[in-house]
C-alpha cells in the first residue's frame, strides 16, 4: 500500500498558477469593461450576431463537466477506480463537444465575414470591431485552455489506468480538477459579457 504524499507544495503551486491565469483573463474582462463603457450600442450590436443556443449549451456542457470531474476524484477516494475512469471519460466528451460547439460558431461567424480584418469589421463601427477582436481574442484564450485542461484529464485518466493514482495518491487527478474547474469559471463569465450583453 503506498504511504500518503504530502501535497501542500504540489498544491501552493498549483494555486499560484490558477492566479496568474485569472490575472491574465481579469485584464481582458477589465479591458473589455472599458470599451463596453465607450461603445455600449456596438456591442450590444456585436453581441446579437452571436448565437445564444450555442453558448448556452457550452455552458451547460462545462458546467456538467465540472461536476463529473470533481466526482472523479470522490470516486478516487472511494476507491471505485471504474466509476472514477467512467467519470473522466465523461468530462473528456464533455470537452470535445465543447471544442466542436465553437468550431461550428466560429465557422459560422467566418461564413458572414466577421473575422479578424475581414471586409465588413473594417467598414463597420469601432466599437463592433473592437467586439468582435475581443470575443475572438477572449474565447480563442479560453479554447486552448480547454485543449490543456483535457491534456491533463487524459494524463490523469492514463494514471488511473495504472494505478499510478490511487486512494492515498491523487494529487495530479485534483490539480488537473482545480485547472478544469477555472476553465468553467472563466467561461462562466465570458458568457454573459458576449452572448447576453445589453447596452
Amino acid at each position: 500500500m503506498q504511504k500518503p504524499i504530502d501535497k501542500t507544495g504540489v498544491k501552493i503551486g498549483m494555486w499560484i498558477f490558477l492566479y496568474s491565469e485569472i490575472i491574465l483573463f481579469g485584464g481582458l474582462f477589465v479591458l473589455y469593461a472599458v470599451y463596453f463603457h465607450n461603445f455600449p450600442e456596438d456591442f450590444a450590436e456585436g453581441g446579437k450576431e452571436l448565437n445564444r443556443i450555442f453558448g448556452t449549451a457550452n455552458t451547460l456542457v462545462l458546467l456538467i463537466s465540472s461536476f463529473t470531474v470533481a466526482a472523479s476524484i470522490t470516486a478516487i477516494q472511494l476507491r471505485k477506480k471504474g466509476l472514477a475512469i467512467a467519470l473522466l471519460l465523461f468530462s473528456l466528451l464533455c470537452g470535445l463537444t465543447f471544442l466542436i460547439n465553437k468550431y461550428f460558431e466560429w465557422g459560422a461567424k467566418f461564413h458572414h465575414d466577421l473575422y479578424p480584418n475581414s471586409e465588413r469589421l473594417l467598414e463597420s463601427a469601432p466599437g463592433f470591431n473592437i467586439f468582435f477582436g475581443l470575443y475572438y481574442t477572449i474565447t480563442g484564450l479560453h479554447g486552448i485552455h480547454v485543449i490543456i485542461g483535457m491534456v491533463l484529464l487524459s494524463i490523469s485518466l492514463v494514471l488511473i489506468m495504472l494505478d499510478k493514482i490511487s486512494d492515498q495518491r491523487y494529487a495530479m487527478l485534483e490539480n488537473s480538477g482545480l485547472y478544469w474547474h477555472l476553465v468553467d469559471l472563466i467561461w462562466i463569465f465570458v458568457f454573459p459579457l458576449f452572448y447576453l450583453v445589453l447596452k
